[in-house]
């Protein structure tokens, strides 16, 4: 059967079914093969680790995308079934876009600019926006795209030097539009927001999205739509839930379980992969050395590292990465070439873990998105979620609809009101 986009009682019986499947089995999908030599489930499931320690870093490569496709020994295959099943999301419906000059989408990059128009495409609301505001606007090219036909545009942007590139753009393109400064997460935010916006996010991390469902609910907005990005980006050490439902849960998220929906790529060119994978050989060859050095047996988290160290040769890499560690000075006699390649090997092993934990990566972002629904739906809205483009455009592509019925807009009479949904 086709997958449809959730709304009403469904969202919450998904989100149940989300919430058994990842608490049930978190053992499997919290620890991390890059930080562990042996992850506690390899003892119970030894067929399974054995065949997956085996694979190279091109098969893993290849199955990234699509795990649940894999022949891997049990238990592997049925939690493939469950999680896959219960990851199916519909497209929501498309609406017909005007052909805009060239001119808007001058100064975006190309895949920018398809998922913009993607997203423009799917904001269908029962009443017609009145006033768009674009959040985490950047220059603004989303809020011009949607206030090309002269509805009033705001934009809401920290980086002065694009709030100025946004509204020469703007004026460029004569629409009423004002591009703000405005740090989104201060106080004085309540201020930018009115009943009469309709308020947009494409691709707004963490906290920055989720101040955006506060502040919409509070000012009385009757529409709003976002689609969320790096859910790990919080202020807070763990992951505070929004809704009654996520509230009462068992499962609780640190940052680093909430950075495992983002660990799908799929947009990296050829020059990056290997650039990436440079680097993470690398820094496994270097645990193994720092384990040594320290004589402990344990993973030493380090810095992200400018891409010039990847122009020095291995052993200079080491030495400096020891010194910026603090650690004893690793001698210069050592099998620099026998360690980059047990990193290298290390990385092979890595990846193709990394497949099981990869089953959960899509239940949990879709547990976080229904997280963010139930919460609008606790604040009066009706809300729909489904996909807005590809995952080949974006694996970002999750959208949330949101859409107070009449009876709840401020200054709609009760007695006038019929529910449109």
């Amino acid at each position: 059967m086709p997958a449809h986009p959730l709304s009403g009682d469904a969202l919450l019986q998904r989100f149940q079914a989300l919430d058994a499947l990842l608490t049930g089995h978190q053992h499997l999908w919290r620890p991390q093969p890059f930080t562990q030599h042996r992850l506690p489930w390899e003892d119970s499931h030894p067929e399974l680790s054995r065949w997956l320690r085996a694979r190279s870093l091109e098969q893993a490569e290849a199955d990234h995308g699509q795990p649940h496709l894999l022949d891997a020994p049990e238990p592997f295959a049925e939690l493939a079934r469950q999680a896959n099943a219960l990851a199916q999301l519909g497209e929501l419906p498309p609406r017909p876009q005007p052909e805009l000059p060239a001119r808007f989408s001058l100064d975006v990059p190309g895949r920018k600019w398809q998922q913009i128009q993607a997203f423009a495409s799917r904001l269908q609301f029962q009443g017609e926006p009145r006033h768009w505001l674009d959040w985490c606007a950047g220059k603004g090219h989303l809020g011009r795209l949607l206030a090309h036909d002269g509805r009033p545009l705001t934009c809401l942007e920290h980086d002065p030097q694009l709030v100025e590139s946004g509204q020469r753009l703007s004026q460029r393109l004569g629409l009423a539009a004002r591009h703000l400064r405005q740090d989104v997460l201060a106080m004085d935010t309540a201020e930018r927001l009115l009943a009469e916006h309709t308020p947009v996010a494409l691709h707004a991390c963490g906290d920055l999205h989720m101040r955006l469902m506060h502040l919409a609910s509070q000012a009385g907005c009757s529409q709003l739509a976002i689609a969320p990005c790096c859910y790990n980006r919080i202020a807070t050490p763990d992951y505070q839930p929004l809704s009654a439902a996520a509230k009462a849960s068992a499962l609780h998220l640190s940052r680093d379980d909430l950075a495992l929906p983002l660990k799908e790529t799929v947009t990296a060119g050829a020059r990056v992969r290997r650039q990436r994978d440079l680097s993470m050989a690398r820094r496994l060859a270097f645990d193994l050395l720092q384990r040594r050095l320290r004589g402990v047996d344990e993973y030493l988290p380090t810095p992200s590292l400018p891409p010039a160290w990847l122009d020095k040769d291995f052993s200079s890499y080491c030495r400096d990465l020891a010194t910026l560690k603090g650690l004893a000075d690793p001698g210069p006699t050592r099998d620099w070439s026998g360690l980059l390649a047990q990193g290298w090997q290390r990385l092979a092993e890595v990846r193709n873990l990394e497949l099981l934990r990869a089953l959960f990566r899509r239940p949990l972002e879709l547990w976080l998105l229904l997280d963010r629904a139930l919460y609008l739906q606790d604040q009066g809205f009706a809300v729909r979620l489904g996909t807005f483009c590809t995952r080949q455009l974006s694996p970002r592509n999750l959208l949330l609809l949101a859409e107070r019925p009449a009876c709840e807009l401020p200054t709609q009479s009760v007695d006038n009101c019929v529910d449109r949904f």
